[in-house]
């Protein structure tokens, strides 16, 4: 079973090239709210090693996990899109996002959540749009896919393959509840092979 075990946390970008660590990285990036916290505790296996709460927009920093045996880390970046929060707060979120992807990090994926109850939202179109720019390989997530129909969940993959051709949406839920997860093998699996696709040992 995979692990993940919290390395460094990030807070500013002054604290940022100290904090990367070598090797392969995936990047998680989604909205406020999207449910990356649940997604991390659910990959772990644990409850509480990403702080999950109701209030959206919580994490304010890059979370750098060390995923053993895989090989590679996940960076948590901080939630997008979360009006409630200061302008100020938002831009030095939004610029530490962005001064990571830029880094030079050994990122073989950004792992695009989306919410998979919402039609696609500017937000995550604009972030798709910045990471192709950047030549980053992304791979898109509909997350709390229980809270869906079947129908609404084929529904929402289709709109969104769309603008992954040749790339079929990942469907996932990583509720508290253990009955009501799925889709956490087909993730861990697509990180490895994209990480083998970009030749990372």
């Amino acid at each position: 079973m995979s692990e993940l075990i919290l390395e460094s946390t990030v807070y500013t970008r002054g604290q940022l090239a100290a904090a990367i660590p070598p090797g392969p990285q995936a990047a998680l990036a989604g909205r406020s709210n999207v449910g990356k916290s649940s997604l991390i505790n659910a990959l772990a296996g644990r409850k509480r090693l990403a702080k999950v709460s109701a209030t959206p927009g919580k994490t304010c920093s890059i979370n750098f996990y060390r995923a053993h045996p895989e090989g590679f880390h996940l960076a948590d970046l901080p939630g997008y899109g979360y009006a409630r929060r200061g302008k100020e707060e938002r831009r030095q979120w939004d610029e530490l996002i962005n001064a990571y992807l830029r880094s030079g990090a050994d990122i073989f994926a950004l792992v695009l959540l989306l919410d998979c109850r919402l039609d696609p939202q500017k937000a995550d179109l604009d972030l798709l749009a910045f990471a192709r720019m950047l030549g980053l390989e992304v791979l898109p997530l509909l997350t709390k896919a229980d809270k869906c129909t079947r129908q609404e969940r084929e529904n929402r993959r289709r709109q969104w393959q769309a603008m992954f051709p040749g790339r079929v949406p990942l469907l996932v839920a990583a509720g508290a509840a253990a009955a009501s997860r799925f889709g956490l093998e087909d993730l861990w699996a697509a990180l490895r092979a994209l990480k083998h696709e970009a030749g990372a040992p």
